[in-house]
C-alpha cells in the first residue's frame, strides 16, 4: 500500500543537513565553470600587450575592448538573471556557457579594433548571468550556516581562473599568438559546458517557491538525500519563506529593510569592482611601464590574484558568523596600503611586495562581495537579487578600465594609481559597516516578532 502523501518542508530538510556527495558535485560543476570565466575576464589584460603590437591599438582602444565585455556582462545579467528567475536557472546556465565558449573561440579571428569591440560585447552578454545564476543555484541546496563559504569556494575557480591567465599566455602566446590563448579558453569552456549539460540539476527551492514540476522536486529531493523517499505526490513547501505571487518586480529588491541593504550593497559591489578591474586590466601593463619585465608583470599579476583567492578563503567562515562585518575588514587594511604606495617613495622591491600585499587584500573584500550578494534574498527573486548587485556592480567594472586608461595618458607618475585606487576600498568598507549594521538591526526585529518567515535574509543573518 502507497503511503499517504507527506508535506515536505524543502528549507527545513536542506537545513538540517550537512554537505553531502549532491553537493559536492554541484560545487565542482559550479567551480570548474568559473575557472574559465575568470580566465575569459582576466586573459585579455595578458594578451593585450600583443595585440597592442599586432594590431596597433593605443591606450584608448585597449580601454575600450577591456570594457566592451564589462559593459556586455552588465546587460546581460540584467536580462539572464531575470530569466533565472522565470524559467530556471539551469537551462540559463547551460546555454549561456554553450554561447560564451564558442564567442570566446571566435574571438580568435578578430583582425581588426572593431572585430575585437563586437565579439567581446557580446562575449559579455552570454557570460553576464552566469555567476549569480551558479551562485543562487548553490546556495539553495547548502545549510544557511554554509552559504557565504560555498559561493566563496566556487569564486576561487574564478582567481584561479585569472591567475593562470597570465602563465597561460606566456606559455601560448609566443608560439601560437594572443589567437592561441583565446582558442585554449573557447575550447575548455565548451567542455565544462557539456558536463553541465549532463549533470547540472534544477533548484528545487526554485522550483517549490513558483509551486512547479512536483516529479523533478521529488527526483532531485531522492538524490539530495537516498533515504527521504519523496513522491510527486508529497506537498513540497519553503518555511522560510513567503510565497511569492507573479514575475518579479524590481521594487522587491526594496522592500522592508531592503531599501537600505540593496543600495548599499550596490554601492559597495561598484567600488569594489572598480578597484578590482583596474587592477586587472591594467596591471601587466602598469609593471611594464614602471621597468618590469612582461613576464615579471604577468607572474605578479598572477600572485595578486592567487592571493586574493587565499584571503578570499580566510574571510569565509568569519563571512557566514558576522556577514557584511566581516567584508569590511579587508578594505579597511586596503585603503592606507594603497595610499601610502601612491605617494611614498619606496625601492623597487617594496613597491612589488607591497603592490601584492594591497591588491591581495583588495581581491580578497571582492570574494566577500560575492559571497553576500545573494543571501538577502529569497529563492523566488535570489536570481534577480545577485543579479542585479553584480550587473550594477559592472558600472564600476566598466569604469576601471577607462579610468586607467585616462590616469595612464594624463602624464602624472604612474606610480599615483594606487594612490587614486585606494578611495574604492575606503567606500566598500564604510558600505559593507553599514549594511551589517541594517542587517543586524533586521535580525532583531525578526526576532523579537518571533518571525521565521521573512525570507533567505533572516535565516542567513
Amino acid at each position: 500500500m502507497a503511503s499517504a502523501p507527506r508535506t515536505i518542508d524543502i528549507a527545513a530538510m536542506i537545513d538540517g543537513r550537512k554537505l553531502g556527495p549532491f553537493n559536492y558535485k554541484l560545487i565542482v560543476l559550479s567551480w570548474f565553470m568559473t575557472v574559465f570565466d575568470g580566465f575569459d575576464m582576466q586573459m585579455i589584460s595578458f594578451t593585450a600587450p600583443y595585440m597592442r603590437d599586432e594590431l596597433g591599438l593605443d591606450k584608448f582602444m585597449l580601454g575600450n575592448v577591456f570594457s566592451a565585455a564589462l559593459i556586455g556582462a552588465m546587460l546581460g545579467g540584467f536580462a539572464l538573471s531575470y530569466l533565472g528567475d522565470r524559467f530556471g536557472r539551469r537551462r540559463i546556465i547551460v546555454w549561456s556557457a554553450y554561447v560564451f565558449g564558442l564567442l570566446t573561440a571566435a574571438t580568435a579571428l578578430a583582425r581588426s579594433y572593431e572585430a575585437l569591440l563586437v565579439l567581446r560585447f557580446l562575449d559579455g552578454l552570454a557570460i553576464g548571468g552566469m555567476l549569480p545564476l551558479a551562485w543562487a543555484l548553490n546556495i539553495e541546496y547548502v545549510p544557511t550556516r554554509m552559504r557565504a563559504t560555498v559561493v566563496t569556494v566556487i569564486m576561487i575557480g574564478y582567481s584561479l581562473g585569472a591567475a593562470i591567465a597570465g602563465p597561460i599566455t606566456v606559455w601560448l602566446a609566443p608560439s601560437y599568438g594572443w589567437e592561441g590563448v583565446f582558442l585554449f579558453g573557447g575550447a575548455g569552456t565548451l567542455v565544462c559546458a557539456m558536463a553541465l549539460h549532463l549533470w547540472l540539476p534544477e533548484s528545487v527551492r526554485f522550483l517549490a517557491s513558483k509551486g512547479r514540476d512536483p516529479k523533478t522536486i521529488a527526483r532531485i529531493l531522492n538524490k539530495v538525500d537516498p533515504t527521504l523517499g519523496a513522491t510527486p505526490q508529497d506537498r513540497f513547501i519553503l518555511g522560510d519563506e513567503r510565497p511569492v505571487q507573479g514575475n518579479f518586480r524590481l521594487g522587491q529588491l526594496f522592500e522592508g529593510s531592503l531599501k537600505w541593504i540593496t543600495p548599499l550593497l550596490w554601492i559597495a559591489y561598484i567600488a569594489s569592482s572598480l578597484a578590482t578591474y583596474f587592477k586587472a586590466s591594467w596591471s601587466p601593463i602598469i609593471y611594464e611601464e614602471m621597468q618590469f619585465s612582461r613576464e615579471t608583470a604577468a607572474w605578479v599579476s598572477s600572485m595578486s590574484g592567487l592571493l586574493g583567492a587565499a584571503f578570499g578563503l580566510l574571510l569565509m567562515r568569519f563571512t557566514d558568523r558576522f556577514g557584511p562585518f566581516a567584508v569590511a575588514v579587508y578594505p579597511a587594511i586596503a585603503f592606507p596600503v594603497l595610499a601610502f604606495i601612491g605617494l611614498v617613495p619606496m625601492s623597487s622591491n617594496a613597491f612589488l611586495i607591497l603592490s601584492v600585499v594591497s591588491t591581495s587584500f583588495v581581491g580578497g573584500a571582492h570574494f566577500g562581495m560575492h559571497s553576500i550578494a545573494g543571501l538577502f534574498y529569497g529563492s523566488a527573486i535570489r536570481a534577480n537579487g545577485a543579479g542585479w548587485a553584480t550587473s550594477i556592480a559592472k558600472i564600476g567594472a566598466i569604469a576601471g578600465p577607462v579610468l586607467g586608461a585616462l590616469v595612464l595618458s594624463s602624464g602624472m607618475p604612474i606610480v599615483r594609481s594606487f594612490a587614486i585606487l585606494a578611495i574604492c576600498p575606503a567606500i566598500l568598507a564604510l558600505c559593507a559597516f553599514g549594511m551589517g549594521l541594517f542587517a543586524k538591526r533586521r535580525a532583531a526585529a525578526n526576532a523579537a516578532a518571533g518571525s521565521g518567515a521573512t525570507g533567505a535574509v533572516a535565516a542567513a543573518e
